[in-house]
């Protein structure tokens, strides 16, 4: 009975650590090794979450395309692509397969200081589970909520049994307006000034997923 006792206030220290808010998400699915990292297509750069190792990101051409595989979430750009004043940027994603658990996928528009400490960025993502999420990344690893969580959408295909969903992303800024669709449907629409939505566009995707992109293609108005 005594060594009962004992074990009590371990057990509920654990407990209390466990449900602990301040834990990031990462010390309960830590990201994964990823094999053939570290080596990417020319003229692309990659810049992980808290500067994990690239080593473990596989990001290579694929067709028309790219594929991604890994461990730490990141951020893919070139420095060529670039979309000011009203434009429409546009990629489709196909998640290929289930993740421990729903992560999210898509566009990075208005990209600045991407490489250094400074940068900052708005991005829109899916998830396999069928909802989106707009958000600001505003200084180093500081994020701004845009839309207040992850939203349901109709419009977003969900995962199949094996995991698998394709999703066509967009941005419509024109006008001071800032409109974001999935499949060609509008989920979300904002002032553009106040976001970041002047600068490079490129791709988001987040820790230990597969995901093969599209080609971006960006039309300006």
């Amino acid at each position: 009975m005594r060594g009962c006792s004992a074990m009590i206030p371990a057990l509920l220290g654990a407990v209390a650590l466990a449900a602990a808010p301040g834990l990031p998400a990462q010390a309960h699915d830590p990201d994964i090794k990823v094999g053939g990292g570290g080596a990417f297509p020319k003229s692309w750069h990659v810049r992980t979450d808290r500067d994990k190792p690239s080593a473990d990101v596989k990001f290579v051409a694929m067709g028309a395309g790219f594929h991604v595989t890994l461990g730490p979430a990141v951020v893919l750009w070139r420095d060529a692509d670039r979309a000011s004043g009203n434009y429409h940027v546009v990629a489709t994603f196909t998640q290929t397969k289930n993740p421990r658990h729903p992560e999210g996928y898509g566009l990075v528009i208005g990209g600045n200081h991407l490489g250094d400490a400074k940068n900052r960025y708005t991005y829109f993502l899916v998830r396999g589970d069928g909802v989106f999420l707009v958000k600001r990344r505003i200084v180093g690893d500081s994020t701004a909520a845009v839309t207040p969580d992850w939203t349901a959408s109709d419009a977003v295909n969900k995962a199949d049994s094996a995991g698998r969903a394709t999703n066509e992303l967009s941005v419509a800024v024109q006008r001071g307006r800032a409109s974001f669709l999935v499949n060609g449907k509008e989920v979300y629409a904002a002032n553009a000034r106040d976001l970041d939505t002047q600068g490079v566009v490129g791709y988001r995707v987040n820790h230990n997923l597969d995901v093969h992109l599209g080609a971006l293609g960006i039309r300006t108005r």
